[in-house]
């Protein structure tokens, strides 16, 4: 039987009952919600309680007619759904019974089923007073947790952009672009943000992750100020500091801070790219002159995509180290380019690589040498050094740990570049919300005005998984920064380890961020002006250069396999096959298929559910990947044929392991924030981007058995009604992510 008469006790239900049954995410949490409320609210009677109870049971639900019926009542009492009230659907159920007073309990069941005006907004045949952004968070408290310890450095840094000379502009002419660029990079140098991570006495203030932390915000003026930026003062100069000694420190550092020396960091060459161990530069030492002669051997063997090439006046420059007939393996060397009057030197020769994708205001250059002399003192001599007497000596023996531990000490270069990916992204998805929270489209033809498109739940979908990722990735890569910059840890396999795979996997996730954003502003985000497209040009090359996405995760697969103990650079695999026995003795207990159907929302927004699915995945993938390889060794494949054969089980330990090592950095330090309403807020973020990651690899938890269909559904339904739960707080969200407003400069944000 259909009721159509209710009393004033139902009547202030209906609307919830309302939403709930039009909502199939309907589930034994929501329900028991529902049921506790209504066994505890005092305002009803016996037999109104048992009448919502009977509107309650799944197996026997209202009838359509009765659903209809219900939205019929509440379209007839004119009442008006106002989403800026604080409980907007408690509210519209207070104006449809007429009381002065919000009945708690339904204020209950508002909150803790996450019911937001746009859940349901669209549903009423009623008139909705929208707000695009709700006033429960600031924006600013969000940016100073992301700030965090580096507030003042970052406060003043954005202050010092806001500047005519670091307005964005549309350069065509790359002569024209470069020139901008170069003059913003000595702004800079000479304001001292160059040489922030030397010591005190070459100008700097040895503060490396706040080095990293202003770079990000280069990407919000432009991608090539930030390459450019990064290619002065952390590559070329950051080689002289972490490679070189004092000598050099006193002789080059200063002036490379303050771009009175501009330099370019050589090791890229034609033929080879991410097998650095393989480069033919030769570095011959000539005992007679006590001189170093750099040579180009070969065709491909000249350096190529060379930043800063054209404006350099020195290079260091990456090549095999020949001493007195003996190869010591990879060092780097100071040569100089070009003299006073910017004229090549003799048996110097540099090429312009030409016009790009992006970032065209970089001088990326080829260079030749051909047997170019410079003295002896110009090797970078802190692991390896010619002696006087012309022997050479190293405190590390042996030469794959040389390599490596000086190849390492650059790993803070790979942090910048997924920081600078990042910021990229964040840029993107500021602009994208913006235009959507501006831009309307389509309506059901009975209103005169259009939606909003950031009201669609597929557009919600769209953005605000991103704007999750960013968040997680944003304090992940300030804790790796932060490791990295630990020298009480001289050793840096594990963290060169991670970064490998966090620079991969954000890398990426900029360029899918930027491109869907893009393609959610329409024909806008095509425009130059709106600075997209401009975004889309730079970081793509984010994913190759600082090493190959591909290549660096199965880098990083290998040293998850040693439990970082083998040489992260090594090209060979015995080192990880003495350690595969760790891996072969893990053994994963048996998934109880109750916890793979298990759906309610209390365990699929649990952190430790998502910490664990993390970590099934990670330990189950190293474990079947070390069976594998050890099972092609026994049958007498080649170490080396065996890893090809793992390749793409390679590639997925390393994501694995990265996704993991993401969310565990982000859960850890959400939950040091005492501010327990934004605490919660970020708890939320981070079950979204855990959520999302966990749909995306539904296949795998499926086919382990993990999950079962039951909870993939539900899983991906939870990733649609968090985005939609975060969208009165997108706006918010993006402002926090602090991007100045002299910088946010697309007009389709106004």
């Amino acid at each position: 039987m259909i009721v159509t008469d209710y009393s004033i006790g139902i009547l202030q239900y209906i609307p919830f009952f309302y939403v709930i049954w039009s909502d199939d995410l309907l589930s034994a949490s929501e329900i028991s919600v529902v049921q506790k409320v209504i066994e505890l609210d005092t305002s009803l009677n016996v037999d109104e309680k048992h009448q919502l109870r009977r509107w309650l049971k799944r197996d026997t639900p209202p009838f359509d007619d009765e659903i209809k019926n219900w939205k019929q009542t509440i379209a007839n009492s004119k009442v008006r759904l106002i989403e800026s009230d604080t409980y907007p659907l408690s509210s519209l159920s207070q104006r449809l019974v007429n009381s002065e007073n919000l009945n708690d309990h339904l204020k209950h069941i508002e909150v803790h089923l996450g019911i937001q005006p746009n859940h349901y907004n669209h549903l009423f045949d009623v008139e909705v007073v929208h707000e695009k952004t709700s006033s429960e968070y600031d924006a600013n408290i969000l940016d100073e947790i992301l700030k965090g310890e580096h507030a003042r450095v970052v406060d003043r840094f954005r202050s010092f952009l806001d500047k005519p000379d670091f307005s964005w502009q549309v350069l065509r002419n790359k002569e024209d672009f470069r020139n901008r660029i170069l003059q913003q990079v000595q702004l800079l140098g000479e304001a001292g943000y160059g040489a922030m991570a030397y010591p005190p006495e070459y100008g700097g203030t040895g503060d490396m992750p706040a080095y990293a932390a202003i770079f990000e915000h280069l990407m919000f003026v432009d991608g090539s100020l930030a390459v450019k930026f990064g290619v002065q003062f952390g590559l070329f100069g950051g080689s002289i500091q972490k490679l070189g000694t004092k000598k050099h420190h006193d002789e080059y550092l200063t002036d490379a801070g303050t771009t009175k020396l501009l330099g370019c960091f050589a090791m890229t060459e034609t033929g080879h790219g991410s097998n650095v161990r393989g480069i033919k530069t030769t570095a011959t030492y000539e005992k007679s002159s006590d001189s170093i002669i750099i040579h180009t051997p070969g065709k491909n063997d000249n350096k190529e995509y060379i930043g800063n090439a054209i404006h350099s006046k020195i290079a260091t420059v990456f090549a095999q180290l020949i001493v007195n007939g003996k190869n010591e393996g990879v060092h780097a060397i100071l040569v100089p380019l070009r003299n006073e009057n910017h004229e090549e030197l003799e048996g110097v020769s540099v090429k312009d690589n030409g016009y790009k994708l992006g970032l065209n205001g970089v001088d990326n250059g080829k260079i030749w040498f051909n047997n170019v002399k410079v003295p002896r003192e110009n090797l970078l001599n802190k692991y390896g050094e010619i002696q006087e007497d012309g022997t050479y000596a190293s405190s590390i023996k042996n030469p794959n740990k040389r390599f490596f531990t000086m190849l390492g000490t650059l790993v803070g270069g790979r942090i910048c570049v997924a920081r600078g990916a990042l910021g990229g992204s964040k840029m993107a998805l500021s602009i994208a919300v913006k235009y959507a929270l501006n831009r309307r489209q389509f309506n059901d033809n009975v209103k005169v005005q259009e939606d909003l498109i950031m009201d669609y739940p597929t557009h919600q979908l769209r953005l605000t998984p991103a704007i999750a990722g960013a968040y997680v990735y944003h304090f992940t890569l300030e804790e790796m920064m932060k490791r990295y910059s630990d020298y009480s840890q001289p050793d840096k396999r594990k963290i060169e380890t991670q970064v490998a795979g966090l620079k991969s996997i954000i890398t990426w996730f900029a360029n899918e961020t930027i491109q869907e954003c893009r393609e959610a502003c329409g024909g806008k985000g095509y425009l130059l002006e709106n600075r997209i497209a401009d975004l889309k040009g730079d970081v793509d090359i984010f994913t190759t250069f600082e090493g190959d996405n591909t290549v660096l995760l199965q880098l990083a697969a290998k040293g998850i396999l040693s439990d970082f103990r083998a040489e992260f650079n090594s090209a060979g695999f015995a080192s990880v096959l003495k350690l595969l026995q760790t891996q072969l003795s893990d053994k994963l207990t048996a998934i109880n298929p109750l916890y793979s159907n298990k759906v309610d929302a209390k365990h699929l927004y649990n952190p430790k559910f998502h910490r664990h699915a993390f970590d099934y995945r990670t330990r189950r993938l190293t474990y079947t990947l070390a069976m594998r390889i050890r099972n092609y060794i026994k049958k007498g494949i080649p170490s080396y044929q065996a890893f090809l054969k793992v390749q793409t089980h390679l590639l997925a330990l390393g994501k694995a392991y990265s996704v993991e090592l993401a969310y565990n950095i982000f859960c850890d330090h959400y939950q040091q924030i005492e501010d327990l309403k934004y605490r919660a807020l970020l708890e939320k973020v981070g079950c979204l981007y855990a959520l999302d990651q966990i749909n995306k690899d539904a296949k795998w938890f499926l086919e382990q058995g993990y999950i079962g269909g039951t909870k993939s559904k539900a899983i991906r339904q939870r990733v649609e009604r968090l985005s939609t739960e975060l969208r009165p707080h997108i706006e918010v969200l993006v402002d926090g992510f602090g991007i100045p407003e002299h910088c946010l400069t697309a007009p389709i944000t106004k």
